[in-house]
């Protein structure tokens, strides 16, 4: 049985409702019935005690934010929309690492910018700053639209699982199931996946397991910050067209985690590494949690590759 997170007891919260096939037509469909969701799994919460959760849910509650997935079954799943995902000119789709769960989505240790609710509203925020004429989440004509993507069960830092891509090829079947409807309601849109810490991981597999599909090939970049690897030995395994990018702070704790793949265990080389082949970022200063905090190298630079502007990308 599934358990509710912290009390031990059988899950109490109602698995995911049906909503229909990701389409322009039905964004908003979804956007409602998932906030339905929310409201009723909140109500659980406040009624047997899940405190921390309840707070997270009330959050997601607030006015402006839109969910396209939420399973708050275990320790939950989300998948928000920042911006208009039908009429952007690119997609930036956030996908977090290990630790990460509904009451961490939007703010952990002190750093909204370190979790995918947060950072993803930093990351639209520092692209808006940057445009010329920059427009409120979803009006029509915004330039990026960002989506934080926990659609995966993300392993614990202290476990076994983060040892292994295991629960990454879960992940990746996801990523592109998601990548798929992300297709189907934008085609024109370029995508950048932004994946962070075990988050490289599930990017790495979704790279490395499935075909060559139109969907994938709306991602022009794929960017790796606070990587333990990715499974694959070289960037160039990752995609044929689409520019590899790494970085990671001087004070990333990562950067004294062995980078290796033996038996099924480790996750691969460094993918900051030249023999790894990916163009390296400048990611500041800034330590595990610190990528996209306002103000940083890191932010800037992530907000460049979000945008597709390789030219405005300072390298490591």
């Amino acid at each position: 049985m599934l358990t509710t997170a912290g009390t031990g007891h059988a899950d109490p919260y109602a698995p995911p409702v049906a909503v229909p096939a990701m389409a322009p037509s039905t964004l908003d469909v979804r956007y409602k019935a998932e906030r339905r969701s929310i409201e009723e799994a909140l109500t659980t919460a406040e009624d047997v005690g899940d405190t921390d959760r309840a707070r997270a849910l009330g959050a997601f509650l607030h006015p402006g934010r839109r969910f396209l997935y939420f399973d708050p079954r275990g320790n939950g799943r989300a998948v928000e929309v920042v911006g208009d995902l039908t009429r952007a000119r690119r997609i930036a789709v956030l996908v977090p690492g290990a630790d990460t769960t509904l009451t961490t989505f939007d703010t952990r240790g002190g750093k909204p910018w370190s979790t995918p609710g947060g950072g993803a509203h930093t990351l639209y925020a520092q692209a808006q700053a940057e445009s010329p004429h920059p427009q409120p989440a979803g009006v029509v004509g915004s330039e990026l639209a960002v989506v934080a993507w926990l659609g995966y069960a993300a392993p614990e830092t202290f476990s076994s699982d983060v040892l292994t891509d295991e629960r990454a090829g879960e992940g990746g079947v996801r990523l592109r199931r998601f990548l798929k409807g992300v297709h189907k309601v934008n085609p024109s849109a370029r995508v950048g996946l932004l994946c962070h810490s075990y988050g490289s991981v599930v990017c790495g597999r979704a790279a490395l397991d499935g075909p060559d599909t139109a969907a994938w090939r709306q991602v022009t970049d794929i960017a790796l910050f606070g990587s333990p690897g990715t499974a694959a030995p070289t960037a160039a395994k990752l995609s044929r067209t689409a520019r590899i990018w790494a970085g990671r702070g001087t004070t990333d704790w990562m950067q004294d985690v062995p980078h290796v793949r033996i038996f099924g265990l480790g996750l691969g080389p460094d993918p900051v590494s030249p023999a790894f082949g990916a163009r390296v970022f400048n990611a500041g200063n800034g330590g595990h949690s610190d990528y996209l905090e306002p103000g940083s190298a890191s932010l800037r630079n992530l907000t460049a590759i979000a945008l597709g502007r390789p030219a405005g990308v300072a390298s490591g």
